[in-house]
């Protein structure tokens, strides 16, 4: 907690509805979110269980620069993913930390299965709440819902999921305040093997700097606060956005598209996002405590009755999304793009996954491994209508190949075939990025499997040799351990560096050194590697389909030998953390 030697952990029981707090000082050295939330996952994980066995637990985690310095805003989650069966770990932001920082909330820690769907209202108590009218509802109509049922002042953040995690698709995610999520490995399953349709948090107590602390607070915010708003180191998120990314990752053969098999895309600039920009962007929105305003959101018209009767729609949108919902499934348009990204964002679903799931079956459609039986209709890239059905049937596991499509490109391609076509790195659906060996390599050994976790393809992009490249990917991988436990925005990476951190730590009453630091970032990886360890996960198992070999990236087309032993050169770096 914010000028205190221990974190403040609300523990939750759905089986008997009751709650209790506890001041952990043990949990301070991992300083918050990412660490705090890893350790608490690592007490209460029950590997001998399912993943979604009611006893497996849900964590969330702030940390202690959460609101009190510029660009701080998210909230990590852990879980045991449904989606890869191991390690799970997802990050929001919206007003999710604000809110549990006004509540004097460091962590969170839900455990058991309702007796019937419920949601959960944290003020200055626990509530345990009838959800079963919200049972089967989207996740637009139940943030209606949330809204117009909770009271109580102060600032306030929902989050909910949709019929993808009432019906246990193992990417299903969770919406935090309309336009954030915990998308990532399947935290909307969780919830709904829990019966938890969704969780308000209010919080109304101020944020208190010590009268001792604060010019030195004054100063070093004032100084991140210039950097954030004065200098270009983070305009391109406010200008257009990450989906900036789309036209120069297409000119250097590295935006996936039409399911990989290829890299450069001829519809390209016609979803670039400047295209977006001029054509659907409505305005920007930011997290609570940020002064960027990175979330674009874009508008289009959906008809809800016969007649010429329509209603305009806001769908937030970046470049994972585009790529995911418009290059990888070969749609052409922005319109086109926002509306899969509506009806997926409507079900509940992780963006990602679902688009590399369905560029997959389009193609397995293609070659005749799976039928119109499967389907109940044909796949074709480029066809709206058929996707957005297609997304439907997938949240509410329509028949048989939808349930199995609902449980990633993994499970789908080992039950049907086409293995080598699936684009998946340790059974997670690859991010926007075909860049070279950073990236296969770098979220495939990823802790979580994520392309934050250790930023490869940006590896790749600034020419690293060869023979640097792993090196790297564990160097930024430890470094972010300590970002994310802070929990500063990972687009903020560039303001926060070690100098900037250890100011910042000091100027909340938290004093380390640069060596101190490290040495928090190695533990945090090697608790999140005694997880894996204990779930049955390791690096041995990495098995890189074919595809990531066959199309050609900015670095030429990837040798498959050398990809796999940078990935022992990886483990033998594993190894010897874990001695």
């Amino acid at each position: 907690m914010l000028h205190k030697d221990f974190i403040r952990v609300l523990y939750i029981d759905l089986t008997n509805e009751e709650y209790r707090f506890e001041e952990r000082r043990d949990l301070f050295k991992y300083l918050g979110g990412t660490g705090v939330a890893a350790k608490l996952l690592e007490e209460n994980i029950k590997p001998e269980l399912d993943p979604l066995d009611p006893a497996q637990p849900i964590i969330f985690a702030n940390g202690p620069l959460s609101f009190v310095m510029p660009v701080c805003t998210k909230v990590v989650a852990t879980f045991y993913s449904p989606h890869t069966r191991e390690y799970g770990e997802s990050h929001a932001g919206g007003r999710l930390a604000m809110a549990m920082r006004f509540n004097n909330i460091d962590a969170i820690v839900i455990t058991g299965r309702a007796k019937h769907p419920e949601y959960l209202v944290i003020d200055d108590k626990v509530l345990f709440k009838d959800a079963r009218a919200m049972w089967g509802l989207s996740v637009e109509d139940t943030g209606k819902i949330l809204r117009q049922h909770t009271s109580g002042s102060g600032i306030r953040s929902s989050m909910r999921i949709g019929r993808s995690g009432e019906n246990l698709v193992s990417y299903a995610g969770v919406n935090v305040d309309t336009y954030r999520h915990f998308g990532r490995l399947g935290l909307g399953a969780v919830f709904g093997s829990k019966l938890l349709k969704g969780i308000v948090i209010i919080g109304d107590e101020p944020v208190k700097i010590p009268k001792e602390n604060m010019k030195k607070y004054r100063e070093v915010y004032d100084s991140i606060y210039d950097t954030v708003t004065k200098t270009d180191v983070m305009e391109k998120y406010h200008a257009v956005g990450t989906s900036i990314n789309v036209l120069p990752l297409n000119e250097m053969n590295s935006l996936p598209s039409l399911n990989l098999q290829t890299t450069r895309y001829e519809h390209a600039e016609n979803i670039s996002g400047e295209r977006f920009a001029k054509e659907v962007l409505v305005r920007k929105v930011a997290c609570s405590g940020c002064q960027i305003g990175c979330i674009h959101i874009g508008q289009f018209r959906r008809e809800f009755d016969d007649g010429y009767e329509y209603e305009t729609v806001n769908v937030s949108y970046d470049h994972e999304l585009v790529f995911a919902l418009g290059s990888f499934v070969g749609l052409k348009n922005p319109e086109e793009v926002l509306q899969l990204i509506d009806v997926v964002e409507r079900e509940g679903l992780d963006a990602i996954s679902t688009g590399v799931a369905l560029g997959w079956a389009t193609e397995a459609y293609k070659r005749g491994i799976i039928t119109i039986d499967d389907t109940l209709m044909p796949f074709e890239f480029g066809v709206l209508q058929n996707y957005m059905a297609a997304v439907h049937y997938i949240a509410t596991g329509k028949n048989e190949f939808y349930k199995s499509l609902g449980k990633g490109v993994d499970f789908a391609s080992k039950k049907y075939g086409g293995q080598d076509f699936a684009c998946h790195l340790g059974g997670n659906e690859m991010p926007g990025y075909h860049t070279g060996y950073g990236s296969i390599v770098g979220f495939s050994v990823g802790s979580r499997h994520s392309h934050l976790d250790n930023a490869g393809y940006s590896i790749d992009q600034a020419r690293t040799k060869e023979e640097d490249i792993v090196k790297k990917i564990f160097e930024e991988e430890l470094e972010r351990n300590i970002l994310t436990s802070l929990v500063i925005c990972l687009f903020a990476r560039k303001v926060y560096n070690r100098d900037t951190i250890i100011k910042a730590l000091d100027a909340v009453g938290i004093t380390l050194t640069n060596s101190e630091l490290t040495e928090i970032a190695k533990e945090i990886l090697r608790t999140k590697y005694r997880i894996k360890e204990k779930l049955g996960y390791s690096l041995d198992q990495i098995k890189i389909p074919k595809r990531f070999f066959k199309t050609i990236t900015l670095n030429g087309k990837l040798d498959e030998e050398k990809a796999n032993n940078m990935v022992k050169e990886y483990k033998a770096m594993i190894d010897e953390l874990m001695k």
